[in-house]
């Protein structure tokens, strides 16, 4: 019986073959409409992955700043400070943490024998490379060993290759960080960088050795990462620096908290709105092709009407009625939906990638749009069609089904 229906529909499909592929074309620009829509959607959000994810999505910086409220016998407008002590605190009070370094900064003048260049100089602990994500691409970074010692080595951005070196191997070679000899011993890494951006114009060296150059008593800035919860990560943070300084940890002023993956957070519920809002886009755009199905579904009841009449008269049920201009719109919505994903996928090969990040930043490549064809993209827009395929051909079956044989037979 279902086999009878299907060939009927084959049938009336290729009687009226212009038609059907008119249909059949404005059904498959559909469904690649959605299929590319939802893929933009999810390179989006893969981009502002690649991002944060240079950093590490794990990683937490804490900055002292002005007390803004009165705790205690403390007044408001307390200036607080960090010192090697607030990072014993932090390390022994704080769950899941993994590493943590200090951190101090400055802006010192970068010499080699024939340039100068200002770069900010960070001295820190050895675990700041895995905090902050810094591989490097030649040599290595500093060991505890030479944190001990107060060794004058130093780690350069990537920038240093083409400033100072110009193609010669830099590893080993001398640098004047504030007029003070240190011994290169790696380059990192490029990262993402927008315009100015000085990503890659720092130096690293050991937090002990950093004292050369500034006071390291009180640090600007404690860096650490973890495993577990962000939150309870930030609530321990806030509560141990509060008690060792007095402040209220409610006090946002008091200190400064950058949490990576609080940020991220946020990007991706902006993410998942916007691939909302391009599903929904796409529907729309799939409706429409779905109200010419329907026209055209309710066009070929009217010119069949007389053929339906004759097989209700033959003993046809409305069943059979219904179901044969049914399969008649979901073969079509089929054929368009796999020539739809077709053509979404060369589509998606032939573009490759779209332009995100890397036109405002250098060595942002990975942050720019891919128009990958997920398997759940595909699961959606099927869906979709399914819904949009099932609601224009029923309309025009049930029409078809209700039409009464005796009437049906004297149409002209």
């Amino acid at each position: 019986m279902l086999k009878d229906i299907l060939l009927q529909a084959w049938e009336a499909m290729v009687y009226n073959r212009r038609r059907t592929m008119i249909t059949i074309i404005g059904m498959a620009w559909g469904i690649a409409t959605v299929v590319l829509l939802l893929a933009y959607g999810a390179g989006f959000g893969r981009a502002i992955q690649a991002i944060f994810a240079q950093w590490g999505t794990t990683m937490i910086g804490v900055f002292p700043g002005r007390t803004s409220e009165q705790a205690g016998g403390d007044k408001a407008g307390v200036k607080v400070q960090f010192t090697l002590d607030d990072v014993d605190a932090v390390a022994g009070t704080v769950p899941g943490l993994i590493h943590i370094s200090p951190m101090v900064s400055k802006d010192v003048p970068v010499q080699d024998d024939l340039h100068t260049y200002t770069w900010t100089v960070n001295g820190a602990n050895e675990g700041i490379q895995e905090i902050m994500h810094l591989p490097t691409q030649m040599g290595r970074f500093f060991n505890g060993a030479e944190v001990q010692e107060r060794a004058h080595v130093a780690v350069l951005g990537s920038e240093a290759l083409k400033k100072f070196f110009r193609g010669e191997y830099p590893i080993g070679q001398s640098i004047r960080l504030n007029g003070i000899n240190f011994t290169v011993i790696g380059i990192l890494e490029a990262k993402m960088a927008e315009g100015d951006n000085d990503n890659n114009r720092q130096v690293y060296i050991p937090f002990t050795t950093m004292d050369d150059i500034k006071s390291t008593h009180y640090l600007d800035g404690i860096w650490l990462d973890y495993h577990g919860d962000h939150e309870v990560v930030v609530k321990n943070l806030r509560d141990t620096l509060g008690a060792a300084h007095h402040f209220n940890p409610h006090d946002q002023n008091a200190i400064f908290v950058a949490d990576i993956m609080e940020q991220l957070s946020q990007f991706n519920i902006l993410s998942i709105a916007l691939q909302v809002l391009l599903a929904l886009v796409g529907a729309l755009t799939l409706g429409i092709a779905g109200i010419g199905l329907m026209n055209i579904m309710l066009v070929s009841v009217q010119q069949r009407t007389r053929e339906i009449g004759v097989e209700k008269a033959l003993g046809a049920q409305r069943k059979h009625i219904l179901t044969q201009f049914l399969a008649e719109a979901i073969v079509i919505s089929a054929t368009g939906g796999v020539l739809g994903i077709v053509l979404a996928e060369i589509i998606s090969v032939l573009v490759g990638r779209i332009r995100f990040y890397s036109y405002v930043a250098e060595n942002a490549s990975a942050a720019d749009i891919y128009l990958r064809i997920s398997f759940s993209s595909v699961v959606v827009a099927v869906g979709i069609l399914v819904v949009t395929g099932l609601i224009s051909g029923m309309i025009p079956a049930i029409r078809a089904a209700n039409l009464d044989p005796i009437e049906a037979l004297r149409y002209e």
